[in-house]
């Protein structure tokens, strides 16, 4: 007979994530149990589906809350599927080239100035002489990405 509940303990054996981290993902209400007349909490088995999600999705850099507002797109109590994970991936494809883009300029300009307006780095004034980036707006100009 197949296993249609869970324990919070065989969830985060089969997953891989401490209880203490389930217990964080149910109060911000990404995950869902229920409780036992015992008052144990049972997982029905779509939750571990759910919870590679969050895995994967806080892996690459996607906050929680947005993880959260893209469960709620998905179907109380089923197993997401190919199709499911085929939206929410793809509505934060946009965001991670993003994320990345940001990240491979940030990593080929760590040795170089930045444009952050300090004057102080020995290249800096050669290459933003009177701090001209400042003009383009605050931060360091030279390692963000446009929008």
């Amino acid at each position: 007979m197949a296993v249609t509940e869970l324990t919070v303990g065989q969830v985060a054996t089969r997953s891989g994530v401490a209880v203490s981290a389930l217990h964080f993902y149910e109060a911000r209400g990404l995950i869902r149990s229920h409780r036992t007349s015992g008052n144990q909490r049972r997982y029905g088995r779509d939750v571990l589906r759910r919870v590679a999600i969050i895995r994967i999705a806080q892996e690459v850099g996607i906050s929680l809350a947005e993880i959260g507002a893209a469960l709620e797109s998905l179907p109380e109590g089923r197993t997401p599927t190919r199709e499911d994970w085929n939206l929410l991936s793809t509505a934060w494809r946009d965001q991670l080239d993003r994320k990345i883009a940001q990240l491979k300029k940030l990593r080929d300009g760590l040795t170089d100035c930045i444009g952050c307006g300090c004057m102080s780095i020995d290249k800096c004034p050669l290459r933003n002489k009177e701090d001209r980036l400042s003009a383009q707006g605050p931060g360091a100009r030279r390692l963000l990405v446009a929008r």
